[in-house]
């Protein structure tokens, strides 16, 4: 949209760089093109603004396939007027110069012509084509089909108008027979899933069997190494037993040697204290008979009183302590008496 400017009955023109200006006065022209400013008088003016940036068209309609199949095509045609001064001369572009909008609706008018072509020609290739094949190439097909036709087209090339690139963004059947063709995928899709289920169970299986095939294998190892261990224990300690029975049976010996030893020293010693004491015991009854003898020869040549004598003091010697000894004067009579009677004699 051009800017305007009122100034003491002129007005003041600006447009933006991507718009192209066309000034006529009195029906002729006095100036045109892009991004034009300048002063004008409104009452002898006629001005068109078109546009000359690459625009966008969204495209919505439906067709019929050849097995009478409905298909919603939704596209988007990308378009540029490369000759703006045609345009200006085919479609109103003429804008109000107190406003600087525009009088009627140019790019619904280029819009309807762009659609209204599309749409021919994408019919035309659907109405041949089946449903399968519509969804299986159909958006290439119709890209290529809507651009050709597009590009050919006698009258979009009088009108100054070029198609820049055509974009096919939908093409689907009815919500009902959309919903049907997506069983068999959604089935197949399900089946895949339900097959890679079961390829990654059955590996997990595998896996789950080897893991336990392993620790089985270890178990067998750990249980003969334990065998191995115990057989190896029972040996050592039966070489144990061994070596200390022949300890002891050595021991056994040496003490049986030991005690042979010192019970035949003991005999010995035995016997030789036996002999000893036997001679000793013979010297002395001889020692004593010899002493007994010279005592009997003794008393056989010693006389009455020595006899005598020698039998009060064996009897002295054979007699208890006296401490304390009293003499009455009987016993002292007696006694004097015998002494007398002795002497007298």
């Amino acid at each position: 949209m051009a800017d305007i400017t009122r100034r003491f009955g002129f007005r003041h023109l600006r447009a933006a760089p991507t718009s192209y200006v066309r000034h006529l006065e009195r029906g002729k022209l006095r100036r045109e093109g892009a991004g034009l400013a300048y002063w004008f008088r409104p009452l002898a003016a006629s001005v068109s603004e078109v546009p000359a940036d690459d625009r966008e068209l969204s495209l919505l309609f439906h067709a019929r396939t050849a097995d009478f199949q409905d298909l919603t095509v939704q596209a988007t045609v990308t378009f540029r007027i490369t000759d703006p001064a045609v345009a200006a001369t085919r479609v109103d572009f003429g804008i109000d110069l107190a406003t600087g909008r525009w009088r009627a609706e140019p790019l619904d008018q280029i819009g309807g012509l762009l659609t209204e072509t599309a749409q021919q020609h994408a019919l035309e290739l659907i109405a041949r084509t089946t449903l399968a094949a519509a969804l299986a190439d159909g958006i290439t097909l119709l890209r290529q089909r809507i651009g050709e036709g597009l590009g050919g087209d006698q009258r979009l090339a009088e009108t100054g108008l070029a198609v820049i690139a055509v974009r096919i963004t939908a093409l689907r059947p009815e919500a009902e027979l959309e919903r049907a063709l997506r069983t068999p995928a959604r089935e197949q899709v399900q089946q895949e899933a339900d097959r890679a289920t079961y390829e990654r169970r059955a590996v997990a299986v595998e896996r789950e069997r080897a893991i336990a095939e392993n620790e089985l294998a270890n178990q067998i190892e750990l249980a003969r190494r334990e065998e191995e261990l115990i057989r190896q224990q029972g040996e050592n300690a039966r070489r144990q037993a061994e070596q200390a029975a022949a300890d002891d049976g050595i021991r056994a010996e040496a003490e049986a040697v030991r005690r042979t030893r010192l019970a035949a020293a003991e005999a010995e010693a035995a016997t030789i204290l036996a002999t000893a004491k036997a001679e000793s015991d013979r010297a002395l009854g001889e020692a004593r008979a010899a002493g007994e003898a010279a005592w009997l020869a003794a008393h056989q040549q010693a006389g009455p009183e020595v006899l005598r004598a020698l039998a009060l003091i064996r009897l002295a010697e054979h007699l208890p302590n006296i401490d304390n000894l009293t003499l009455t004067p009987d016993v002292l009579t007696g006694l004097l008496a015998k002494l007398g009677g002795g002497q007298s004699s």
